[in-house]
């Protein structure tokens, strides 16, 4: 039964997770976090720092994981298998009707709605993640070196998550 409401909660989180994987940690916060408690925040981040360093998309990536935590590489099959089935449908519906489409006012007005709610999802996740994030002086100078590396200096994304590993090793190793 566990394995049942384990594969539709990323079925539905897969169903409703417009936006990328951003956009998809309030979903996890308030379903895998704050509904089932399958993890605390902290595991949440560490979770989710684990799913950034690994190829592949971020949602998938910590569906993944989170079914292997909890129940193995059945779990993992599961919570996998059950973020893409509805996207993928989804994806392929749209790429059989593309150029129908494509110049619809409809669809385009429906596209600029979701982009501010998609901004509004990324920065509650910003906000909501802080606290357990923001730890101590460190965290909130790494936080702006990392702000200014990407928006001022335009330092690719990898290069700022390799650089964030060795600074944590060197300030936090014990």
């Amino acid at each position: 039964m566990m394995l049942l409401r384990l594969f539709l909660t990323f079925v539905g989180i897969g169903a409703i997770a417009f936006g990328g994987g951003y956009a998809v940690l309030p979903l996890f916060e308030r379903i895998i976090v704050d509904q089932y408690e399958w993890f605390t925040r902290s595991e949440l981040l560490d979770m989710l720092a684990v799913s950034q360093v690994t190829p592949g998309p971020i949602a998938i990536n910590s569906a993944t994981f989170i079914g292997f935590t909890l129940f193995g590489v059945l779990g993992a099959f599961l919570t996998t298998v059950g973020v893409v089935t509805v996207p993928s449908i989804l994806i392929t519906i749209v790429s059989v009707y593309r150029e129908r489409f494509k110049n619809s006012k409809v669809v385009q007005a429906i596209f600029r709605g979701l982009r501010p709610a998609l901004a509004g999802l990324i920065f509650a996740s910003v906000y909501t993640l802080s606290p357990d994030v923001m730890v101590d002086q460190w965290s909130y100078i790494l936080f702006l070196i990392f702000v200014l590396l990407l928006v001022k200096f335009r330092l690719h994304p990898i290069l700022v998550i390799l650089l964030s590993a060795f600074l944590g090793l060197i300030i936090y190793w014990p």
